[in-house]
């Protein structure tokens, strides 16, 4: 993917970040960085508009990688419509105590992030991506957002500024292993979604996606 713009970059950071990898069932367990979905639904929860998808291109990691553990009260159950019509018809309702698990969580500590990221403009749009870019820079100097950013999990907020290009990425080089890259949704309104993956790599502190894989999606 050609690009004519140089990406936008926006720091981010936090107290608390958890990336859950998909394939820990029970229990959460971060992966050590943001991952790209992560990085799109901060970049979606700052400043979104249909006419056009973040493309992550890149995510620089600035404070050295620190876990914690903790154990939450958690339910086995998810909300659902379906048994909130049932008891609104027969009776009874929703008793937490009876559905609560503990659960651990395996997180990061002390989180800070670069992201840079391209605007791409729909086909169909056929607009300059300059007009997109600039609402997006003036929000992110106004601290304005359409929701409020979080780094992986809601409760762990995100504060977001201007990069001013001088943050230094942690000198660290490793292989992360396959790390989720999207979630690719059915056209069919299910909401069902099919996870997309790639070999991460962190080299000197940054996270590059390949251009052959970046693409659109939900975070």
């Amino acid at each position: 993917m050609n690009e004519s713009y140089p990406p936008l970059a926006v720091r981010v950071w936090g107290d608390y970040a958890c990336f859950t990898r998909p394939e820990m069932k029970v229990e959460r367990v971060s992966y050590p960085m943001m991952t790209p979905s992560a990085a799109r639904g901060i970049l979606e929860a700052v400043f979104w508009k249909p006419q056009f998808s973040w493309c992550v291109t890149e995510i620089h990691v600035l404070r050295p990688i620190t876990y914690f553990s903790i154990l939450r009260n958690e339910v086995n159950s998810r909300a659902s419509e379906r048994s909130a019509r049932a008891w609104e018809a027969a009776g009874g309702g929703y008793d937490a105590s009876a559905d609560r698990a503990q659960r651990h969580t395996l997180a990061l500590r002390d989180v800070e992030y670069v992201i840079k990221a391209q605007v791409r403009v729909h086909p169909e749009v056929g607009e300059d991506p300059a007009k997109y870019r600039d609402q997006f820079r003036r929000r992110v100097q106004r601290g304005r957002c359409f929701a409020m950013p979080y780094l992986g999990c809601r409760e762990f907020s995100a504060f977001f500024a201007e990069s001013d290009g001088s943050e230094a990425a942690v000198p660290l080089t490793d292989d992360l292993g396959l790390m989720l890259l999207n979630l690719e949704y059915a056209q069919d309104g299910s909401g069902r979604g099919t996870p997309r993956f790639f070999n991460a790599r962190l080299d000197k502190g940054v996270l590059r996606v390949p251009e052959a894989i970046r693409g659109e999606g939900k975070a």
